[in-house]
Order: C-alpha cells, then sequence, then structure tokens
C-alpha cells in the first residue's frame, strides 16, 4: 500500500521518512544492492566491467511491475527472488548469468532494510532535534512561569512550565541520542551467501564484501548475521524509545489544552466532523496514535531473535513489514511532533488562574516545611493534617485552621525548590537548539 491508497497516510504518513520506505523504496534499496554486488565483483575480476555496468544501468525502480513482485513472492518466500528474475529478463544473456552471483536472497533484503533505515534516520533525526528546539524555546522562555504540577493526575505542589518543557527536552535529546548512536553502530552490510560462507566467491569473497560494502556506504559486518538479529532488534528499540518520548510530550500536551485546563494551545487545531465548536489537538493525537503502536512492532523484531541455525523458519520474514512501520510510524512521530512544539502556546494566566483555583491545600508540603523548623517534620506534619481535617470539617480555609503561618509558606512563587536550576541545568546539558 502507498499514501496514495492509503486513507489513513495523513496520520500514520506524516513527513519525509514515510516515502523512503514504501514499496518502491524497498524495491530500489534491493536494486542497490545488485548493482553494487555487480561493480564490487567487477572490481576484482569476477565480473565483466560491461555486465556490471549493464546491471547497474537497469537496477531502477521504475523499471519494474512491484506489484507483481509481491504477487510472485509467494511462490520463494520472500520478494528478492521474483525482483532478482526480473532484473535478468531486461538484460542481455551475457549480463544476465552475472546477476546476483554468490549471494542469497537474505543478504539482498536486509541490506535493503539497512539502507532504508539509513536513508529514513536523516529525516526522523531532524525532525526530532525540530522537535527538541522547540522545547528549550518553552523551557527557557517560561522559567519563571509558574503552574500546578500534578501527580497521578491530581493537583500537587507548584513547579514552572519551564521545568515541564525542560523534561520533554531531556527526553527527546537522549532518545534521539540513542536512536543515532544505534544507528552508528549497528547498521553494516549483510553479506554471506547461502550459509553465511560466500563459499561461491572463494578468494575472493572478503574483497567483494569490502568493495560492496564501499559501494553501498556501508560497514562491513565482522561475519554474516542471518540469524544473529541484535541488530534490526536494537534500531527498533531505539526507533520506539524515541517515538514513547514524543508521546509522553503529546500526553501531557493533551491534557493541558483540555477545555476544563486551558494552559496551553496547539495552533491549527483540527475540527469535528459533528461538533462545530470543537478544535481538537490533532497533532498531539496523531503523536499518540504512533506513539501507542510502535511498542509492539518493536517486540515483534525482539521476538525474531530467536532463530533456527543459519536461516530463520518464519522469524526472519515477520521482521519485514514491521520494519517498515516503525520507521514511518517513528518519522510521523517526529514530525507532528515538530509541528505541534513549533504551534504551542502556553496560556501563563490561565495557569495562574488554575494555581489559585487550587486554594492553599497546594501549598500543604510548604507548610509543613515552614513549621518544621519549629517543631520538627513529625510534629508539623501532624499540625498540618489536623488543621487541613478542621478546615474540611468547618468549613474554613486551611490558613485560618492553621493560625500563625508565615506568609511566605503559602506563596506558590516562594516553593519552586530547584525548578529554575534543574531548566537551567536541562538547558546546559541538551543545547538550547
Amino acid at each position: 500500500m502507498t499514501a496514495s491508497d492509503d486513507p489513513f497516510s495523513g496520520v500514520f504518513s506524516r513527513g519525509a521518512a514515510a516515502g523512503l520506505v514504501d514499496g518502491s523504496a524497498w524495491v530500489q534499496a534491493m536494486l542497490d544492492f545488485e548493482a553494487g554486488l555487480a561493480r564490487a565483483s567487477a572490481s576484482v575480476g569476477l565480473v565483466p566491467a560491461d555486465a556490471a555496468e549493464a546491471i547497474a544501468e537497469a537496477c531502477r525502480a521504475e523499471r519494474f511491475d512491484i506489484a507483481a513482485i509481491g504477487a510472485d513472492a509467494s511462490g520463494p518466500g520472500n520478494p528478492a527472488a521474483p525482483l532478482i528474475a526480473a532484473l535478468k529478463a531486461q538484460l542481455p544473456e551475457a549480463a544476465a548469468g552475472y546477476v546476483h552471483w554468490g549471494a542469497t536472497s537474505q543478504d539482498v533484503i536486509d541490506t535493503a532494510a539497512m539502507l532504508l533505515a539509513r536513508r529514513a534516520l536523516a529525516p526522523i533525526l531532524n525532525d526530532a532535534a525540530a522537535a527538541a528546539r522547540a522545547c528549550a524555546r518553552l523551557a527557557r522562555d517560561h522559567r519563571d512561569t509558574v503552574m500546578l504540577g500534578r501527580t497521578l493526575l491530581q493537583q500537587a505542589v507548584p513547579i514552572t512550565f519551564g521545568l515541564k518543557a525542560a523534561g520533554w527536552l531531556a527526553g527527546i535529546k537522549r532518545a534521539r541520542r540513542e536512536l543515532t548512536r544505534s544507528a552508528e553502530d549497528q547498521i553494516a552490510l549483510q553479506f554471506g551467501g547461502a550459509a553465511g560462507t560466500l563459499a561461491a566467491l572463494g578468494e575472493h569473497a572478503a574483497d567483494v564484501a569490502t568493495a560492496l560494502g564501499n559501494e553501498l556506504g556501508l560497514p562491513v559486518a565482522v561475519l554474516p548475521w542471518h540469524t544473529e538479529r541484535t541488530r534490526p532488534a536494537a534500531i527498533a528499540a531505539a526507533l520506539a524509545l524515541l517515538t514513547g518520548s514524543l508521546g509522553k510530550v503529546a500526553r501531557d500536551v493533551v491534557l493541558l489544552a483540555q477545555n476544563e485546563v486551558g494552559e496551553v494551545r496547539i495552533a491549527g487545531g483540527g475540527g469535528s466532523s459533528a461538533m462545530p465548536h470543537k478544535r481538537n489537538p490533532v497533532a498531539a493525537v496523531a503523536v499518540l496514535a504512533c506513539a501507542t503502536r510502535t511498542p509492539g512492532l518493536a517486540a515483534t523484531l525482539n521476538g525474531a531473535l530467536i532463530q533456527e541455525h543459519e536461516r530463520a523458519a518464519g522469524a526472519w520474514h515477520a521482521e519485514w513489514e514491521p520494519w517498515s512501520e516503525l520507521l514511518r510510524l517513528t518519522g510521523s512521530a517526529a514530525a507532528w511532533s515538530a509541528e505541534m512544539l513549533d504551534g504551542l502556546e502556553p496560556d501563563p494566566e490561565r495557569m495562574h488562574a488554575n494555581l489559585e483555583a487550587a486554594g492553599e491545600l497546594v501549598m500543604t508540603e510548604s507548610v509543613v516545611a515552614a513549621l518544621a523548623q519549629e517543631t520538627g517534620p513529625g510534629r508539623a506534619r501532624e499540625i498540618v493534617d489536623d488543621a487541613v481535617q478542621r478546615a474540611a470539617d468547618e468549613g474554613i480555609s486551611p490558613r485560618r485552621a492553621l493560625g500563625q503561618v508565615p506568609e511566605r509558606a503559602f506563596a506558590p512563587d516562594c516553593y519552586l525548590g530547584q525548578a529554575r536550576a534543574f531548566v537551567d541545568a536541562a538547558l546546559a546539558e541538551y543545547g538550547e537548539g
């Protein structure tokens, strides 16, 4: 399915990554392997130079019927075999015989998967960086904007919106860093031939592998990883980590944007098909939808680690579609997040109003801390607990029930602890742009 015939593409295929992992992109990546292999083999004299160039010239996805290749994959159980047959059919006999020499179908598909990841990761990481920059701006601009903290969805103690945004920044930056590191460590050429020995290439095997890696711009693994699947599993985990970190931000935004809370607005909210008054936080909802799907996809790649001998019976095949979906959904979440955060409009006045409406009860920890200087923490807690109960029973304010308490104990901006320092530390550690 391509974006043109997918009614859900507007939500789940946002951003540039989607077009880099579709069916055409898969076919082109597999053809890139075949073109690279032909040229690499020619460089060591195993394939005539003119045959290698004829093969490379034919390796263009637009020359192939992708739907037919997909349908024909049912015979051998993978799309590489019918693609190779279609490639040979386009070549003169003298060149056709050199197509795919020394390789196996898994070499083609695994290397194509790595090429897709490398290509899709560029826009994914760029969009994640844009989201992080927006978080840094929000953290800096709202370092001193006081709001209610909320724990277990209940009103807690005062924090700053800058601290919340700094937490978003840290999560995105750390997850992005992990994905970058995983890609650098795990993306590699797959080239092992029939059972991981490259026996068909004889004494030229190592030279062909090195030349193929150079052709494709991929590092050559120490040995083939046909059934040693830590590479795709690690990248899948890092993709899910980034999408989850973006999902956390989106969850906060959805909650803060509720009409009853109203502490942020998202520019360009979507309307309802039934209710004209609604402005739905579409970008945040889309990120959450992507983030809800990715853990299961990463789990599939993790489950595929357990494979038989030198070629898996089903576990390898189970990786193919989740791999594309992970890249596409992570790319969509990153693109939506960058848009959402760039257009996010915090409302400090509403934050202040909500804090005022919460009343004195949210300052009880502050009062305990103030009284503890004279009575000790245990007795201070007893005093405040009794006062809170008396206030509820008699319908009076906690301040009146407590009697003489320092005024600053009830001032939210005097009970922010290290909030500002944490914002400064996050901006210093993770960057302001």
